[in-house]
């Protein structure tokens, strides 16, 4: 199992609370944020990760290097903003294997990879993305999808009531942003894009989640993975 790790975050509204480190590496409960998803990921069977690297890189090489407790890493380094779409392609194109998943640094989402998996590889070669349901939100834009699991729509941040977000989490083609520029973004660019050409599947999951970008849910975070040490 491969991965793909966007790695490169800014953590510009973290600013306050976390000096001199990209945002993966923010300290949660004692520890790097990024070694709880990794820890997953090896839970799961990963063997193999890229780390899209950018902002202060060199702390999350300096820390992990080519190897995290059996997990092998190598990495995809930006020495210019890509956009999240320009850093999953460069970091795609580092990868062997066929399908590899890409997962947001910033993001803890329990998923079953290999489930998420198996569906992905019925859809016809497309991307799926894991869906958490969640409510009374506005800091995420919605998704809706058929009884396929096909993704129909997907609207901007606005409040919404209840409905499915994209949780950071998504299997795709190794070669599938091949013929995308080097510099764009896949939320905006690559996903209207795989949404008009029906290549856009959502897989939900009622998996533990948390996205540290905001200090409400850093802060949260903390309480959280010290409680489950």
């Amino acid at each position: 199992m491969e991965v793909v790790i966007l790695a490169g975050g800014f953590g510009t509204r973290l600013a306050g609370l976390v000096r001199d480190a990209p945002k993966p590496m923010a300290p949660v409960a004692g520890r790097p944020f990024l070694e709880y998803i990794l820890d997953d990921l090896i839970r799961q069977g990963a063997t193999r990760a890229v780390l899209a690297v950018g902002y202060k890189k060199e702390v999350i090489i300096e820390h992990f290097r080519q190897n995290y407790r059996g997990l092998e890493i190598r990495y995809s380094q930006e020495h210019a903003p890509l956009l999240t779409g320009g850093a999953i392609r460069q970091a795609l194109s580092l990868c062997r294997e066929e399908r590899v998943f890409v997962i947001n640094g910033d993001t803890f989402f329990q998923v079953n990879l290999p489930a998420l998996r198996d569906f992905s590889e019925k859809k016809d070669g497309g991307t799926a993305i894991a869906l958490k349901q969640m409510e009374d939100f506005s800091r995420y834009g919605a998704i809706e999808m058929d009884m396929a699991g096909s993704i129909t729509a997907m609207y901007e941040k606005r409040y919404f009531q209840q409905g499915y977000i994209n949780g950071g989490i998504y299997d795709m083609p190794r070669r599938v942003l091949e013929d995308y520029p080097k510099k764009f973004s896949l939320e905006n660019d690559g996903f209207p894009r795989m949404l008009t050409e029906k290549q856009l599947f959502g897989f939900p999951s009622g998996g533990f989640f948390i996205d540290i970008g905001v200090p409400e849910d850093y802060r949260k975070a903390q309480e959280l993975f010290a409680s489950h040490a």
